[in-house]
């Protein structure tokens, strides 16, 4: 069984101010559930953060430590960012898009993931969790750039 999990949330701000936040990397530990540690291991293939980036992060996932890598295939800012483990223990593909919206932004998120050994075994927690996780993660993503004092 594989995990697919899609969420969305409409932030009151433009898609270019949210996306410039949510797709930096630097910004990951403020606004991601359970990410201790994020760092660019790799620029991308024309310097910087881009296509072919290798993101380095530390999480914690149901009281679990998880090292591992995202590689972004697709970089398209506002509107899009997409990155695949290279270095998991499991395989899964992290969505960001941002559109615009009559009240500002529809952020979406979707993770999908395959039959690692952790999936197997726990596939219908894990879904749950990951929904429940990132249903924060846009809620803090929202909380950080609409505070005053917050945010870019």
């Amino acid at each position: 069984m594989a995990i697919d999990v899609t969420v969305r949330r409409v932030i009151p701000l433009s898609p270019e101010r949210v996306a410039a936040y949510a797709m930096d990397w630097r910004n990951d530990s403020d606004w991601t559930q359970g990410i201790r540690r994020a760092e660019l291991t790799r620029p991308a293939d024309g310097g910087g953060f881009g296509v072919g980036a290798e993101v380095s992060r530390t999480a914690f996932f149901l009281r679990r430590r998880i090292d591992y890598v995202l590689r972004v295939i697709a970089y398209e800012p506002p509107r899009l960012l997409e990155m695949i483990a290279t270095v998991s223990p499991m395989p899964m593909r992290v969505t960001y898009t941002f559109e615009a919206h009559p009240g500002g932004t529809l952020a979406c998120i979707r993770v999908r993931g395959g039959p690692g050994r952790l999936l197997r075994l726990a596939a219908p927690l894990m879904s749950r969790q990951v929904r429940s996780s990132l249903t924060k993660d846009l809620r803090d993503l929202e909380h950080r750039l609409t505070s005053p004092g917050d945010g870019t």
